[in-house]
């Protein structure tokens, strides 16, 4: 099984802002390292909301709190970290395979999601023993 440090890696973009305020781009096989196929954000959790709690086969992830702050748990079924989202600039890329929770949303929390897939229920592990399970056969 992979190291957990080899399936997520922290992004940071340039801000190339001036004078007149902060302007940040992220383009899809550039900053983001596939090409963008679904865009979605999550706004007004509160802190003691859990998102996600899911690992995808297919689908990778970058996430990015472009407003406020939230955390996100990351987990492979033998390694687990927890990366803070504090700054518009960072995004969290996540491989696929990986369980993921975000949580401890600030009351101003815009967490900004992209994907290289477009949605599709059934590459969805929703049970976390059940993805546990798979991580063991695929050690195996």
């Amino acid at each position: 099984m992979p190291k957990l440090e080899e399936q997520m890696q922290i992004l940071n973009f340039p801000d190339l802002g001036d004078e007149r305020g902060n302007l940040v781009v992220v383009e899809g096989g550039i900053a983001i390292p596939f090409d963008i196929k679904r865009i979605f954000y999550i706004y007004g959790s509160d802190s003691e909301v859990v998102r996600g709690s899911h690992a995808n086969l297919r689908s990778e992830f970058v996430l990015i709190n472009v407003s406020g702050t939230s955390k996100v748990k990351v987990d492979n079924g033998s390694e687990s970290c927890i990366v803070e989202l504090n700054k518009p600039r960072m995004g969290l890329y996540l491989k696929n395979n990986v369980w993921k929770e975000m949580y401890d949303f600030s009351p101003d929390s815009v967490l900004l999601v992209l994907s290289n897939e477009h949605y599709d229920s059934e590459e969805y592990i929703r049970d976390y023993d059940t993805y546990l399970e798979m991580m063991k056969k695929a050690e195996e």
